[in-house]
């Protein structure tokens, strides 16, 4: 018996894994379809009176969600040209993720919730309705993020560093009194976290005057320094984004250029 063209490899790969076919793009939609269905089946899941209301239903639509998934990524293996390289891909990997936890759930009951990491498979909806413009953005700012690591890294430390010493600080200045909640240097430190952060949950908060004074203290240092790592980002951003020298010639006026130069020489551009 013949093998239907759908199942051969080179057919398949095109349904599965593009969209500017027919097929693909319709595959890509009950694939859209699908995630959604099962992300809303988690939702009701965890509110018990509807869970107990369609408990069968939602069995049933659970056991045809898995199987889409299971197919489809055994599918996506078999008709990829390099399947050791699409397993270990980002998709790949989401892909596994998307499909094991109602199988894990039969030995850790919570892992089926891990089924949310399917909406992530939403990417693929840029594919399908073709905003490449937004994906090539979107490679522009995870480029600038990583560009921008080690900065926002020292940052980090640098912060991590200050509130250790402020909490410290409001954990000396509170601890003597009889009605503190700074009983302890951790709460003292997840207090300076909470207030630099702008957070503000007021759920520990100090009774001496010196301690409301260096409260206020963190509280106007927070809005100084918390907005530090997106100007970093965006600085990067911003250069990533700027008009690059082509062809020896200035992006703006288009004159001649040297490689040594750092400005133009015609109209004063920035290289």
């Amino acid at each position: 018996m013949k093998k239907p063209k759908w199942l051969e490899k080179e057919e398949l790969y095109k349904i599965l894994f593009e969209a500017d076919t027919p097929k693909g793009r319709a595959f890509d939609i009950v694939l859209m379809v699908m995630i959604t269905l099962s992300i809303i089946i988690s939702f009701i899941e965890t509110i018990p009176s509807l869970a107990h209301t369609f408990q069968f239903v939602l069995e049933i639509l659970e056991y045809i969600v898995t199987f889409f998934f299971t197919v489809e990524y055994i599918a996506r293996i078999y008709c990829s040209p390099r399947p050791k390289d699409y397993i270990l891909s980002f998709f790949g990997i989401i892909d596994l993720i998307a499909t094991l936890p109602p199988y894990l759930s039969y030995f850790l009951p919570n892992a089926r919730y891990m089924l949310i990491l399917r909406t992530i498979r939403f990417i693929r909806i840029f594919r399908i309705f073709k905003l490449f413009s937004l994906i090539n953005e979107g490679y522009i700012l995870m480029y600038s993020l990583k560009k921008s690591l080690n900065k926002i890294a020292v940052y980090f430390m640098f912060v991590l560093i200050l509130v250790t010493c402020l909490g410290t600080l409001m954990y000396m200045v509170e601890s003597g009194h009889p009605d503190t909640r700074f009983t302890d240097l951790g709460t003292s430190v997840y207090w300076a976290i909470v207030t630099m952060t702008t957070v503000g949950y007021g759920d520990i908060t100090p009774v001496t005057p010196i301690g409301r004074l260096l409260s206020a203290f963190v509280m106007l240092l927070g809005y100084t320094i918390i907005a530090v790592p997106t100007g970093i980002v965006t600085a990067t951003i911003i250069d990533e984004t700027k008009d690059k020298p082509k062809d020896g010639r200035c992006p703006r006026c288009g004159e001649k250029i040297r490689k040594t130069d750092r400005y133009c020489s015609h109209c004063g551009e920035k290289l």
